[in-house]
């Protein structure tokens, strides 16, 4: 859980790295104490590659942000207006970092242990739940959003299936129409609609 919330102890070492992604190729900058600081992993590129962009629009949480690659990518490529929250403050000020990297326009980053901070709508939330911050953590970030999601939003996310997906689907079937997207290398690539 280190990672998570005690990051300001692991000393810096903030790294560059590039990747291709939706035809289009983005910097970020990672550092110690952040998720996949060797860059772009596997689950969140599936993600991204899996999820009907034309489906996205209007304005987008990207919950549990890290270093803000859902929330980057997708306002690069679909122009929606992002909102990236974290607990994490060494991923806030990577993701603040990065928007700019990657000339981001209509982006804000803070900070919102899950949805604390947050007040508003959202036609999508975007997430890659840290597994390893618990299942508490996880179930407060995708059971409630539903409750910030517009009427016909989505939530989007991506669980691995030794991490308890096949157990999340059902629970997440008590509170939206869940729909996988994508499987792949033991991924669960998920689009979950409020009922």
């Amino acid at each position: 859980m280190g990672q998570y919330f005690d990051n300001e102890k692991l000393p810096s070492k903030m790294v560059k790295t590039e990747c291709f992604i939706l035809g289009k190729k983005f910097v970020f900058f990672t550092d110690n104490g952040v998720f996949s600081k060797d860059g772009l992993d596997f689950g969140s590129r599936l993600l991204l590659e899996s999820i009907p962009l034309e489906e996205v629009g209007g304005k987008v949480l990207d919950m549990g942000c890290g270093y803000g690659v859902f929330g980057i990518v997708l306002n690069k490529v679909t122009s929606c207006e992002v909102d990236m929250v974290d607990v994490n403050l060494r991923a806030m000020h990577l993701a603040l970092i990065n928007s700019k990297e990657n000339h981001c326009i209509n982006v804000n980053v803070f900070e919102s242990n899950c949805y604390s901070s947050i007040n508003t709508k959202y036609s999508s939330i975007v997430t890659n739940p840290p597994i390893r911050a618990g299942k508490k953590i996880v179930y407060d970030m995708v059971m409630n959003a539903r409750d910030y999601l517009e009427k016909n939003g989505h939530l989007f996310l991506v669980i691995r299936k030794e991490q308890g997906a096949k157990s999340l689907i059902v629970d997440l079937e008590k509170l939206y129409t869940v729909e996988v997207l994508n499987k792949k290398k033991g991924f669960f690539i998920l689009k979950c609609t409020s009922k």
